[in-house]
């Protein structure tokens, strides 16, 4: 599941969390990072799968969330 909603911009970055529905039910949260501006050469992005597990979609992106904040913040 990509869900678009949850697409914010946080200290120069766009935060686009989701969730994954896995067969066995549970959600896996993942995360992709950008920065930068996709017109110029300087675009960075950086994806993370699988940060961690939980029992609902909603559960999964607000700790997504959560996690690329403290990731964009420990580099200043």
């Amino acid at each position: 599941m990509q869900n678009t909603k949850n697409i914010h911009q946080y200290n120069g970055y766009s935060v686009s969390p989701s969730a994954h529905r896995l067969p066995d039910g549970w959600f896996a949260a993942n995360l992709l990072l950008t920065r930068g501006d996709a017109r110029s050469a300087e675009l960075a992005s950086y994806k993370f799968d699988a940060l961690d597990y939980f029992d609902s979609e909603t559960q999964a992106v607000g700790h997504a969330t959560a996690w690329a904040h403290g990731w964009v913040d420990s580099r200043g």
